[in-house]
């Protein structure tokens, strides 16, 4: 799915001005931002919002893609959601007056990506197993809990997108 004459972000050698214990991180994302923006090149807007098997749609799981690496990283800094997140959230996948285009959701969740790593490279890694909680319940997880879990989520979802894309395309 990426491109055919690199091979994948996790064999290109080191990142840098990211530490060694959060590059994989910083490699899932990558990966996924590649694979994403070739699989989605040329998608038609009007299948955006098209469903498989009344599984979620692209434009869920683009939507969502970023959303979620919105809202893990602003854990991970120690900070509560905002209502604009909140709100994000709820919209998810669910239509609303503001139209979308398969770019411009690309484009958000490209933007997402650049954050992420930015705060991947600023990273004290001392805090790695400091407390985060959580969602409303403060449920416990740790810094490096939460950048773990944004990588293997952001890969689930992208394998859900390509095989929901396939599918729609047929």
């Amino acid at each position: 799915m990426a491109n055919n004459t690199l091979p994948e972000v996790w064999l290109r050698g080191p990142l840098e001005d990211i530490s060694a214990v959060l590059q994989p991180v910083a490699y899932a994302l990558l990966q996924t931002r590649e694979e994403l923006n070739v699989l989605m090149a040329g998608f038609p807007d009007a299948l955006l919002w098209g469903k498989v098997a009344g599984l979620a749609s692209p434009g869920f799981h683009l939507q969502h893609l970023t959303g979620v690496l919105d809202r893990l990283f602003t854990y991970a800094r120690g900070e509560s959601l905002t209502e604009k997140q909140l709100n994000y959230l709820q919209a998810e996948g669910k239509p609303t007056i503001k139209t979308y285009t398969v770019l411009e959701l690309i484009e958000n969740f490209n933007h997402q990506v650049n954050a992420a790593l930015q705060q991947l490279s600023s990273e004290d890694t001392s805090k790695l197993t400091d407390f985060r909680g959580v969602g409303r319940a403060q449920l416990p997880s740790t810094v490096i809990g939460l950048y773990t879990h944004s990588a293997e989520h952001t890969m689930r979802h992208l394998g859900q997108l390509i095989v929901t894309v396939a599918v729609l395309k047929n």
